[in-house]
């Protein structure tokens, strides 16, 4: 991927801290699934908020768009993600690809472990932004940098 030009032009993450959860322990799953070297490049953004039935809730939220924290990033994103997982996105982009976006749900309590799994509830959301917005672009593009299989 280093000698090809990066097809994404910003990297968000986003998760939200529930009342019953740690706020540390959530900002250490986030920045568990981030380029270790770059982790002082990246500030989220705490923004408090009540629940529907009144419940604390914190959302986490960061926008990366230095190109080579975003590249970083999605190489770290690229490498961790499990033969299982990339198979699963494979299988399901339509899932995953909206308006020039591939978004990736991320399990926060294996994200807390080290790990990178993808989960359907409670998840980390990452968004990648691509700068051409075509589906067949994105899939491809997916499949260079590694998050597809080939």
């Amino acid at each position: 991927m280093s000698k090809v030009t990066l097809p994404i032009s910003e990297v968000d993450v986003s998760c939200f801290a529930h009342a019953t959860e740690d706020e540390s322990k959530v900002l250490e799953a986030l920045r568990h699934i981030l380029p270790q070297e770059h982790l002082d490049e990246v500030v989220f953004a705490r923004t408090a908020t009540k629940g529907h039935y009144g419940n604390q809730i914190v959302m986490f939220e960061t926008k990366i768009k230095d190109k080579s924290v975003v590249k970083a990033a999605v190489e770290t994103l690229a490498s961790n993600l499990s033969p299982l997982d990339k198979e699963t996105l494979n299988n399901e982009m339509e899932k995953h690809v909206e308006k020039g976006s591939f978004y990736l749900r991320l399990d926060k309590q294996a994200a807390f472990l080290g790990e990178f799994k993808l989960t359907f509830g409670d998840p980390i959301r990452v968004r990648l932004r691509f700068k051409r917005s075509r589906f067949e672009d994105i899939v491809e593009s997916c499949r260079e940098i590694g998050m597809l299989p080939r």
